[in-house]
C-alpha cells in the first residue's frame, strides 16, 4: 500500500476572518476546532503514515497551549510556517519522512469527505499529481475598479481548485526546492509551470474554504449534512467544547 503524508497548512494571516480571538483554522466549528475536522478525517485512513501541521511562529505558543494534548494523542508533527504559503508548504515538505506521496490541504477546509480523498489519492497514484476541482457555473465579470463591470469572462473550461492537492513526494519536493522567487497560490501551479500534467478529480460543493467568519455557519451546515464515519484513531475521553483536551 502506498504511504501518504498530509500537510495541513494553517499559517495564514486570516485577515478577512475578523475574529479578535482566533484565526480561522483554530475557531470552533460544531464543537470542535476547524483544523481538527479535516485532521481526524485523514487520520482514520490506514495509508496515512505522517501528518504535519504548519502554523505561524507567532501562533505556535498559543496553538501548543490550546492543542498540545491533541497533537500528542494524534501523533501530529508541528512546524513553523513562513511569510508566503509557498514557504509554509516548503517547511512542511522538509518534515516529511519515508512517504511516497504527499497531500497538501488547507486547514480551513473542514468539510473533506472520505470519498473525495479516495478519488484524489487514487488519481495521484496513477498520474503523480491530482487535485479536486469544481466547474464554474456562475457568470464571471472582470472589473479593475471593483465598481463597474469591464467585461464578462467566458466561464467554459474554468474550474475552482480545491484541496487536498496530492503529488508524488519526490516530484513536488524538487519543484519547491527549485522554485526561486515563484510564490504559487497552490501546489498545482508549480507542476503546471514545469510542464507537468495535473489530473482533475471531481471536487465537492461542500469542500468549502472558510475565509470569513460568516463561512462558519455554512461549513457547520455542511458538516451536519455529511455522513459521519467512525473515527478509528484513539482519542481522549476528556475534551472541552472546542475538541481541546483538558489539561
Amino acid at each position: 500500500m502506498p504511504q501518504f503524508a498530509v500537510i495541513l497548512v494553517a499559517a495564514g494571516r486570516s485577515s478577512r476572518f475578523n475574529d479578535p480571538n482566533f484565526k480561522k483554522p483554530f475557531a470552533s466549528l460544531n464543537g470542535k476546532a476547524v483544523w481538527l475536522h479535516s485532521a481526524e478525517t485523514f487520520l482514520k485512513r490506514k495509508d496515512i503514515k505522517q501528518m504535519v501541521i504548519v502554523v505561524s511562529p507567532d501562533d505556535r505558543p498559543d496553538f501548543l497551549g490550546r492543542f498540545g494534548p491533541n497533537i500528542a494523542v494524534l501523533g501530529i508533527d508541528i512546524v513553523n510556517g513562513g511569510a508566503q504559503r509557498a514557504d509554509s508548504v516548503c517547511a512542511g515538505l522538509s518534515e516529511v519522512v519515508g512517504c511516497e506521496y504527499v497531500a497538501i490541504h488547507d486547514a480551513a477546509r473542514p468539510c473533506i469527505d472520505a470519498d473525495l480523498i479516495d478519488r484524489t489519492f487514487n488519481a495521484a497514484i496513477e498520474s503523480g499529481a491530482a487535485i479536486p476541482a469544481v466547474p464554474v457555473h456562475s457568470t464571471l465579470k472582470r472589473s479593475a475598479s471593483g465598481d463597474t463591470v469591464d467585461e464578462t469572462v467566458d466561464r467554459s473550461g474554468l474550474f475552482m481548485a480545491q484541496t487536498p492537492q496530492v503529488f508524488r513526494y519526490d516530484l513536488i519536493k524538487e519543484l519547491y526546492d527549485s522554485r526561486g522567487d515563484f510564490n504559487p497560490t497552490d501546489e498545482s501551479s508549480l507542476v503546471e509551470a514545469a510542464g507537468g500534467k495535473v489530473t482533475l478529480v471531481e471536487g465537492s460543493p461542500f469542500n468549502v474554504k472558510i475565509t470569513t467568519n460568516g463561512d462558519l455557519s455554512f461549513a457547520g451546515a455542511c458538516l451536519k449534512a455529511m455522513p459521519k464515519p467512525k473515527f478509528d484513531v484513539p482519542s481522549h475521553p476528556f475534551k472541552d467544547d472546542d475538541g481541546i483536551l483538558f489539561r
